[in-house]
């Protein structure tokens, strides 16, 4: 015991002189889970809490341009502006507005719209209702008249920074706000058709509501926002970040000569071993505690919702700890093949990023193609990640989380076999 606590203090030290390293441990994920946090913000905010700005070029002056701008005002994430420096929008002036960037969207309401709208909905309702007798005598020859309705465009202008995701949600709100428009115009052209004295009242309230329910183990589970999706993921990062001081490390001691002094001594490569995974675990934990007081007491000082893991933070623990051996089971095994620090930072750094962007913590694993999610399932940090999603944003248990977690050990003990076999064949030879 006394041999695995001196190979450890021996690790705290070396860490303690490599002041590179310990920035690589604590400060850049620290920085990144605040960056990445506030940037993915706006992806997760509720509706209504951002405001989108929307440029309005009504060159009809009509119903149909009040009617459009009406139901934009009354959205509450819009902002309309119709005018820049006091003077009414063009179309010009809004199409060079977005070209610049200055704004994301553009709508323009085309000439003549509400004329063309007014008579095609009047002559085709008219048509209707002379079917079944409805309409005046004098309006037959109307009914069989052919007419031939100029098809009117409104103009969308959209930021050519904006994303197609984005320019699909919005198209598909403003069609459908148009589409409400036009039925509202059908309703009312048939009740003056008609003649009632008295609107019937049908298009009076929503028959059909939807409701956003988030299907979760139990009824205590949080809300999906930015923070709880962000917190686990770069917690994961950070911890598989010490794969590069640690396979530095490694490689100083056999560039040094320090292993083979140790070798020397009375000590066995696995209290050497057993020394590096106490040690980094150590490290592990106190990065993991790091992150979770940065989530819950520095994010709301920027504007962020604190980070609350409730009853889940046991669970927590046990993932960001079985996590950890599965980062320095990777970081032992490049630091025992890696002859040069010039070899082993670069690749543990790359090989890591590449885990994440495998794993699902740049970008969610259900959006990536079919190929790459096949894929992502061999990632550990996509294993470490499903476990934290599953006890965080799930509510899950302990048993939902024990796949993962088995995966992650074997993980370790395959990468720790594979550089104790490999350290062997080198010795031999």
């Amino acid at each position: 015991m006394r041999k695995l606590s001196v190979s450890a203090y021996k690790e705290v030290l070396l860490l303690l002189r490599d002041w590179g390293g310990l920035a690589i441990l604590f400060f850049m994920p620290s920085v990144l889970i605040i960056t990445i946090t506030l940037i993915q913000e706006s992806t997760f905010k509720a509706v209504g809490e951002s405001t989108l700005p929307i440029l309005l070029v009504d060159e009809d002056q009509g119903e149909i341009g009040r009617l459009v701008a009406d139901n934009l005002a009354e959205a509450p994430n819009v902002q309309l502006i119709t005018e820049a420096n006091g003077q009414r929008l063009s179309q010009a002036d809004a199409s060079k507005l977005v070209s610049d960037g200055k704004y994301q969207i553009a709508i323009v309401i085309p000439e003549g719209i509400s004329e063309e709208l007014n008579g095609k909905v009047a002559h085709n309702v008219e048509r209707i209702l002379g079917e079944f007798e409805l309409t005046a005598p004098d309006s037959a020859a109307q009914r069989q008249r052919s007419e031939q309705w100029e098809a009117k465009e409104i103009i969308i202008y959209f930021d050519p920074a904006a994303g197609q995701a984005f320019r699909n949600a919005t198209k598909n709100n403003i069609e459908k706000m148009l589409s409400k428009v036009e039925v509202e115009k059908i309703y009312h052209v048939f009740i003056d058709q008609m003649e009632l004295e008295n609107d019937p009242g049908l298009l009076d309230g929503e028959i059909i509501t939807f409701k956003e329910t988030i299907a979760q183990k139990g009824g205590d589970g949080i809300i999906p926002n930015a923070v709880q999706h962000n917190v686990p993921a770069w917690i994961l990062f950070g911890i598989f970040f010490i794969v590069v001081p640690l396979g530095i490390n490694l490689v100083k001691e056999k560039n040094l000569g320090t292993y083979i002094r140790l070798q020397t001594s009375p000590v066995s490569y696995s209290v050497v071993l057993g020394g590096k995974i106490v040690t980094y675990t150590v490290i592990c934990f106190i990065q993991f505690a790091l992150m979770l007081l940065i989530a819950k007491y520095v994010f709301p000082l920027i504007g962020l919702i604190a980070f609350e893991p409730g009853d889940q933070l046991p669970l927590m623990i046990l993932i960001a700890f079985v996590a950890g051996l599965a980062a320095i089971g990777l970081g032992i095994l490049i630091g025992t093949v890696a002859e040069t620090q010039e070899q082993s930072a670069p690749f543990g750094a790359i090989f890591v990023i590449i885990l994440a962007a495998l794993g699902g913590v740049w970008v969610p694993t259900f959006i990536m193609p079919e190929v790459m999610q096949k894929v992502s399932a061999f990632s550990p940090m996509n294993w470490g990640i499903s476990a934290f999603y599953d006890v965080i944003l799930r509510n899950g248990t302990a048993a939902d989380i024990a796949w993962p977690l088995l995966f992650l050990l074997l993980f370790f003990a395959a990468t720790l076999l594979a550089a104790i076999l490999y350290h062997k064949r080198h010795q031999a030879n």
